[in-house]
Formats: C-alpha cells, structure tokens, sequence
C-alpha cells in the first residue's frame, strides 16, 4: 500500500527557530487544516516515514501527533495512519457556504458610554498648553519613590487581596482629618470612598443615584466629564447658567421637573475659575434643598489658592446628606496615580461600597498605602506649598504673554488659582476649528464652547499653565495670534 504523503508546501522546517521542531510540525499541520490544505478523512505520514523525509527524530513526530490528536484534529486507528477528524473547523477557517461571519456590535448602552461627548477639538493628546495637566518637573519624584517602596515592602495585609474594596482604612482616616482642617468637610473615615479617578466617581454615583430618564443640573460652562457621566447613565443633562459669582441657583425654578443631581464646582468653576462667595453657596443650598436634589461638588483645585484661604468646602455648610464631595489628586499630584475620592452619606455608605465592588473601580492598594505616608510624613504640604508658587508664576505670565501678543482681541483675567485659564474672544470665533489647528502644531489647547449646552456658547480657548515653560507660553501664543492674523477662523 503506498504511504500517504502530505501536499507540497505544508511542512517547512526552521532549524535555528526557538520554536521547537515538534512544535512546527504540529503548528503546520493545524494551519493547512485551518486553510483546506487538508480535508477531513485526509490521511497522515506515518511517524517512520514523516521522520525520515524530515530528518528528525521519531519521537518528534511522535510529539506533533500527539498535540494533534489532544485537540482533536486527527483520529487514529489501531494499525492505520491517522486521518484528519470529520468535521473539523478551526478558528479563522472558511465559514460554511452561504453563512457570512457576524461581527459583534454594540448595543444601546454602549453606544451611550462610547459616545464622545467632548466633542471635536478636544485636546485628548498630550501637548503643551494642554489644560488640567499639572506640572512634572514639579513633582516630588524622590520623597514619593520612598513612599511607594515602603508602601511595597510594608504592605502585606489581606488588602492585597480582596478587602477593602472602598479604600485603605488608615488613608480615608488621613483624608477625614486632612478634609476637616483644610475644608471644613464632615466626614467619619468610612463615609469616604476611594475610587480610581473622578470620573470612576461621577460614574458611580450618577448610575447609582438617578434612573434614566432623570434630570441632571450641570454648569454652563461646564466640566465635561460630569456631561459624560450623566450621559452615560441615561440622564437629561439641564444647563444652570454660571455668572460673575459661579453658578446661579436662581436659574433652577425655570425647569418643571426638578433635578435628582447638581453638579457644581464652587471653589473654581470649571472651566472660568469663578469662586462661588458664600451668599450663593447658601443660596444653592436652599434651591437644592426644595427641588430634593442630591449636590455633587467637586472642589477642584481648592488646593491652588494664590492668597488668601479658600472658602469652605458646600459640604459643611449643607445638612446631612445633602452633599456629596468629591476630590481628586490628579492635579495636586499627577493623573497617573489614580486616586480620587467621594464622601457619601452614611446611609448609602453600604450599598456604595457593594456597587463599587461590582463596577470594579477601586484602586491601587499600594499607590494608596504610598499616599496615606506621603501625607502623613507632610511631603504632601510641602510639595503644594512649593508648586502654589510655581503655578502663582506661571499663570500670571501665562495672562500677561496673551494681554501682550493679542490685546483687546481677548477677554482675560489673571487667575486666583486653578491650572488653567479659560480666555474669550471679543469677535466671532469658530473655536473647535482653532483649537485643532493649534494642536496639530503642537499645543494642546480645548474650546471653551465645547463646554456649553445650549446654543448660546461663547468662543475662547482653555489654555493649560501649570506645567508650561516660558518659552512654549511665548511659541504658544504668537502662533494663536498667526492663526488669528490669517483669518481663516473668523465665523
């Protein structure tokens, strides 16, 4: 009987390969099988002949026959050569005739939680200018280096595993008395939730705390990640207008159905940098109070007050849980540390911890470990009290290179805090257009009308200090003003 023999071009050996011998074999056998090289019932070498013409061992063969057969590509017989399965189709092979491969897609949710709400122009690449990034060349790299190695060799409780979920207990008592001195937050250690960003936190508690369907109250201009998440959730995002004083509670009676949330940055407003005084706060307070909405302040910034001190957090100023806080350490230290945090009412504070256990949004036991040393050991202070100086400096030249290069073509005031600035323009500007020719030079500036609602958004630009050298300020706005100059961006 004559001896099956494979189809030329099957096997092809690389002897100096790492891959072993019996490995190639098999892999070149599944592909003609996978590709219709080799048909069902097709026979197969025997292992004394297929290791002759290879010039291998036999028990290399042996070994490929073996991994074929695990898987069920072939079938042996006593005392036959084995054959290729009845069959068998392998992944990446052709589909049975008339059957076309049907690609997932998604589905209605996702199509919401995918969705970029940002819009074009947004500045999602990193570049100079780029607004909400704070400084590297002022991080405390060492004094964190020894708190993260500590953290690493000290850190050997069952947190490791899966305790905890909601945070390290020692960092949440640090951030309640670090939140009661510095802004006046009341908060037990176990009402505060450590999340790995904020808008981990956002995400929570819009799902959480509001069906679809249900009115959200956002600035106007406002911070785009909270549109985000309440769009993600289903909300119907309503806009509350902001003023010279931040956010204006009066605006709420104009909406029949009222809200469940209100998302509002009081310390400064994002992106203008406004600080809500305290009549407004008190005011919001007693609107939210009527419309039996939940308020969800994110102190942003409140660390980066160039004088003076900063006023209390709305929290402690509301009853009972009628605030949630939310902070962040993303500006006072970097993004990639990514850990935030929000404090919760006591009555949700079990029911939020099974839902973040469920979400899967907890974060890093050892960075978190590493930043409860770093604020007990006071490099946290020490680190914003070097970088309010820094970022005092850079704002103000920041404002003082644009008043210089464009004059009276923008509306600019220095800026209290905060690491951005938001600039308007005085004549018709498409915006999003501008900020795209900005970035493909180099400087990743956002539009301002990005962060409007409603039709009446006003052009500018939100331009990123905190981390700009000099030189990339003065290269950064004289190409702003060449672009000006040509006229291509005037509506």
């Amino acid at each position: 009987m004559t001896e099956p023999v494979l189809p030329e071009g099957v096997l092809t050996l690389k002897r100096r390969s790492d891959v072993p011998l019996a490995e190639q074999i098999y892999r070149s056998i599944r592909i003609a099988v996978q590709s219709g090289l080799l048909h069902s019932g097709s026979a197969l070498p025997s292992t004394r002949r297929l290791a002759a013409s290879l010039r291998v061992g036999r028990n290399t063969v042996n070994t490929a026959y073996d991994l074929l057969r695990a898987e069920g590509i072939t079938r042996v017989k006593s005392g036959a050569a084995p054959r290729i399965a009845s069959g068998i189709r392998l992944e990446g092979g052709p589909s049975p005739a008339g059957r076309g491969a049907t690609l997932p897609r998604l589905s209605g949710r996702g199509e919401l939680m995918a969705a970029n709400i940002r819009g074009n122009g947004w500045a999602f690449r990193h570049g100079a200018l780029q607004p909400g990034t704070p400084a590297l060349d002022c991080f405390p790299y060492e004094e964190w280096a020894r708190s993260l190695r500590r953290a690493a060799r000290l850190e050997r409780s069952p947190d490791l595993q899966y305790r905890n979920f909601s945070g390290l207990p020692a960092l949440k008592k640090r951030l309640a008395r670090y939140l009661a001195s510095e802004r006046g937050v009341r908060a037990e250690p176990e009402q505060i939730l450590v999340t790995s960003s904020m808008q981990a936190c956002l995400s929570l508690l819009s799902l959480a705390l509001a069906d679809p369907g249900d009115e959200a109250w956002l600035e106007e201009p406002g911070y785009l990640g909270a549109r985000t998440a309440f769009h993600v959730a289903g909300l119907k995002v309503r806009p509350l207008p902001v003023d010279e004083e931040g956010a204006d509670p009066g605006k709420l009676a104009q909406w029949e159905k009222p809200p469940r949330l209100i998302y509002v940055t009081p310390s400064h407003q994002y992106p203008l940098g406004i600080r809500m005084p305290l009549a407004r706060r008190l005011a919001l307070l007693d609107a939210a109070r009527e419309a039996g909405a939940a308020i969800l302040e994110d102190d942003y910034d409140s660390e980066f007050l160039f004088s003076g001190r900063p006023v209390a957090a709305l929290q402690g100023l509301a009853s009972e849980g009628q605030v949630i806080y939310l902070g962040t350490f993303s500006k006072s230290l970097m993004p990639g540390l990514r850990i935030a945090y929000c404090v919760v009412p006591q009555n949700l504070v079990a029911s939020l911890e099974q839902f973040m256990r469920n979400m899967g949004c907890a974060a890093n036991v050892q960075a978190q470990a590493a930043l409860e040393h770093f604020m007990d050991c006071g490099a946290y202070q020490k680190h914003l009290k070097q970088i309010r100086r820094v970022y005092e400096a850079r704002g103000i030249a920041l404002v003082e290179t644009l008043r210089a290069c464009l004059g009276n073509r923008v509306d600019v005031k220095l800026p209290t805090g905060n690491v951005q600035v938001a600039i308007l323009f005085r004549e018709p500007i498409d915006d999003v257009t501008l900020a795209v020719a900005m970035q493909s030079r180099g400087f990743a500036v956002s539009p301002l009308s990005n962060c409007y609602l409603d039709r009446g958004a006003k052009p500018g630009l939100i331009i990123g200090f905190a981390g700009a050298q000099e030189r990339q300020m003065v290269a950064g706005i004289d190409t702003l003003s060449n672009l000006l100059d040509s006229g291509n961006f005037c509506i």
